[in-house]
């Protein structure tokens, strides 16, 4: 059997941590794509043929990871993004007559890719609260319908999870570009429906990742399948509940309190006096200062939070410092969903508690306070005591002005002349 992943997208909705492709993102030590790779070698599948962009950064990135075994790894060319379409097709001189197709920067548990291939042609679908986003989909008992993109009206739950077994004949049909002037694989989908029944199964665990905030549910996802394992330095007075891993060297100071699951890297130094709490993931040569609580949130490795910083729900990019007394707020005072800005778009994240996302390399000052939904761009800095309340865009510096007052008081009584 054979897998196609499509990782060649420009990742634009990722923003600020679109610097590559956003399957390359790294959570719990190694990219997402890496997790979709072990789970298609335990679904059986060996042979994998990966489509990447011309800047070949995915390519580029698996260097430097162990990746399964016996997998037989193939690398495709994208010149121009052009569509999950064109994508596909691009790799079509080495399609066998039957393969998998998944999105390279989507979670798909083992089991739901082995339910996508118990039948042929299939698609594997999931239920969701909020269909207007996705590919909702029409079925008919055990059969697709039709699939419309981003419907205006309510067609049903069920949307198009990416995943798909299907026959390389559907290449041979001409499709046209969709109103995203894009190559749509979906209209592949819809030709091949025409001609023959589509099976569907609904996805027990599937994760998409389209916005930067979905790293969350993918983060939470991992974190429910850890194992707990100690082995980096833990000093007498610390508090460890739940399944934690601590990496080797590593350093936990006094007094700290790890509530799992959570994760930390290699050669780290949490504490003294932290508060770790559940689905936190803190990656390599992370320092994590005095009195900080973190709470269900990504800290990238080479990632220095200093003391007395508040951090929920948020992820921290790359090298990024956040100076004493920095707190991301994480809630609304009328409790609605937060709202974040994307390409000039507010956009429900569909998240009641979200805080901040930090671009590589983005800096803090003392006392900075960050609004719900603020995204932080790359190398960006914040001077001492502002609150940011839009998104800083790559390369700024950001200052709150102020007014010097001195004001002399006439001495108090029995204290001076």
């Amino acid at each position: 059997m054979q897998a196609i992943i499509l990782a060649a997208g420009e990742s634009s909705r990722f923003w600020p941590l679109n610097k590559k492709h956003k399957s390359l993102f790294k959570i719990m030590g190694q990219p997402l794509i890496c997790y979709t790779l072990e789970n298609l070698k335990k679904a059986g599948i060996i042979e994998i043929i990966i489509v990447q962009n011309a800047k070949r950064d995915v390519e580029n990135e698996l260097k430097h990871y162990k990746l399964p075994s016996n997998l037989k790894i193939k690398y495709v060319l994208q010149k121009t993004p052009l569509g999950t379409g064109h994508a596909l097709k691009s790799a079509e001189s080495y399609l066998k007559e039957r393969f998998l197709v998944l999105n390279g920067d989507d979670y798909y548990q083992t089991i739901d890719i082995q339910k996508c291939l118990s039948k042929f042609p299939s698609i594997l679908l999931k239920e969701v609260a909020n269909p207007v986003t996705f590919g909702a989909v029409i079925v008919e008992k055990s059969f697709v319908r039709g699939i419309i993109e981003k419907p205006e009206k309510f067609f049903g739950n069920l949307v198009n999870a990416g995943c798909y077994f299907i026959p390389k004949l559907i290449l041979a049909e001409k499709i046209e570009k969709s109103s995203r002037r894009e190559y749509e694989i979906t209209d592949y989908i819809r030709n091949l429906i025409k001609k023959t029944k589509l099976y569907f199964f609904k996805a027990g665990n599937w994760v998409p990742l389209n916005f930067v905030w979905d790293l969350l549910n993918i983060n939470e996802n991992l974190l429910r399948d850890i194992k707990s394992k100690v082995r980096g330095k833990v000093e007498k007075n610390c508090h460890i509940k739940g399944l934690v891993v601590i990496e080797r060297g590593t350093i936990i100071k006094s007094g700290t309190y790890i509530e799992g699951p959570v994760y930390i890297g290699k050669n780290c130094q949490l504490g003294p006096n932290c508060f770790i709490r559940p689905f936190s993931s803190i990656d390599d040569n992370c320092t994590i200062g005095q009195g900080v609580e973190i709470k269900n949130s990504i800290i990238a490795m080479n990632s220095h939070i200093s003391h007395l910083n508040y951090v929920a729900d948020s992820i921290i990019g790359e090298n990024c410092n956040l100076g004493a007394g920095t707190i991301l707020a994480n809630l609304r005072f009328d409790g609605k969903n937060v709202q974040s800005v994307v390409k000039e778009k507010p956009i429900d994240t569909q998240r009641r508690k979200f805080g901040a996302v930090f671009g590589k390399g983005a800096k803090t000052g003392v006392n900075v306070s960050v609004m719900p939904g603020i995204l932080i761009g790359s190398n960006s800095v914040i001077g001492p005591h502002c609150l940011v309340t839009e998104n800083i865009k790559d390369n700024k510096i950001c200052y709150s002005k102020y007014q010097k007052v001195i004001k002399y008081l006439r001495p108090l009584c029995g204290l001076g002349k």
